[in-house]
């Protein structure tokens, strides 16, 4: 990915306090509040490259806020992706075996390979299996309005809802290259109380991404009531939002070949008028939208077979 259009505005906070943490696993650490409640999860550094999800945690850490009920647990994950981040070449540091979110399905985390990102998954798993509810912070390798990443169930649509922001919701089943913690175990169960977001905050390293996951981590914690809306709103903005739009996510275009090209340089949340209208090429492969108003949903600049090139949705509001 070129980084020549994005400047590096964002800076990797310290989190070398947080090695030891106080939930026996480094960079985990868990606050449990004297009165019942929801034990919820917030998850950054997934993608080591990706640092507004860090100064989030960072944040609050620093600011004290601790849950008013429940439990509150704070995951930095890829611990190693994210101490190779270097301004130089600042998408290097995605992951350093694999993908970090490729890995939750049972096959990989119960499988036979081993990576630093499985072993690190591994060590998490009892983690993120014990919480209740889960806000995992990312961001894009472009600068497009924010989205909540709600998953393919009804339960993270309501959910996504009631939070309120960021306003544009994406309703999709994920990535044929492998399962999202997101929507590992209760979180993907429509019979499960489980539930999980994932937030893209804007570009990876403007400045805004951060505020915008500070933003959206405050006003999630408030909703479930593990922070007072008293203790968010110092930091929230008072302007008041636009309602919610969720967009179904209904194809997502995985690489075939190693010759997959763009039409055009699309930088997502296009709408492409026309059905048929040709996006790319897989090959000698015509990518085309499937129906008439398709929204593009981030399209990637790592044209890596098996991975996913774009996701193609519909406004259903």
């Amino acid at each position: 990915m070129s980084t020549a259009s994005y400047a590096i505005e964002l800076r990797p906070p310290d989190i070398r306090p947080y090695r030891v943490g106080n939930a026996g696993i480094d960079y985990v650490l868990r606050f449990a509040s004297a009165t019942p409640g929801p034990h919820v999860l917030v998850t950054a550094l997934v993608h080591g490259n990706e640092l507004c999800g860090a100064i989030a945690l960072d944040f609050l850490l620093r600011k004290g806020l601790k849950p008013r009920l429940g439990t509150l647990t704070l995951a930095f994950c890829n611990t190693a992706a994210f101490f190779s981040f270097d301004e130089a070449k600042p998408t290097a540091s995605r992951f350093v075996d694999e993908d970090f979110n490729r890995v939750w399905g049972l096959d990989a985390l119960d499988g036979p390979r081993s990576s630093v990102e499985l072993q690190r998954a591994r060590a998490l798993r009892p983690v993120v299996e014990a919480a209740d509810f889960l806000l995992d912070i990312h961001s894009m390798q472009h600068a497009t309005a924010p989205l909540m990443l709600c998953g393919p169930l009804e339960k993270g649509r309501r959910w996504a809802r009631r939070i309120g922001y960021p306003t544009l919701i994406v309703s999709d089943q994920g990535h044929a290259a492998g399962r999202r913690m997101r929507d590992y175990g209760g979180f993907g169960d429509p019979a499960s109380p489980k539930n999980a977001q994932l937030v893209e905050c804007g570009q990876h390293w403007e400045a805004k991404s951060a505020d915008v996951a500070i933003e959206t981590m405050l006003r999630t914690l408030v909703d479930l009531g593990t922070l007072g809306a008293s203790d968010a709103a110092p930091y929230l903005p008072t302007a008041a939002r636009p309602p919610a739009r969720v967009i179904e996510i209904t194809d997502a275009v995985t690489i075939r070949s190693d010759r997959f090209v763009f039409a055009a340089d699309y930088r997502g949340l296009e709408v492409i008028a026309k059905k048929g209208t040709v996006l790319g090429h897989d090959g000698d492969l015509p990518v085309v939208t499937p129906y008439d108003a398709c929204v593009l949903i981030m399209p990637t600049q790592r044209l890596v077979k098996g991975q996913t090139a774009v996701r193609l949705g519909r406004y259903v509001d």
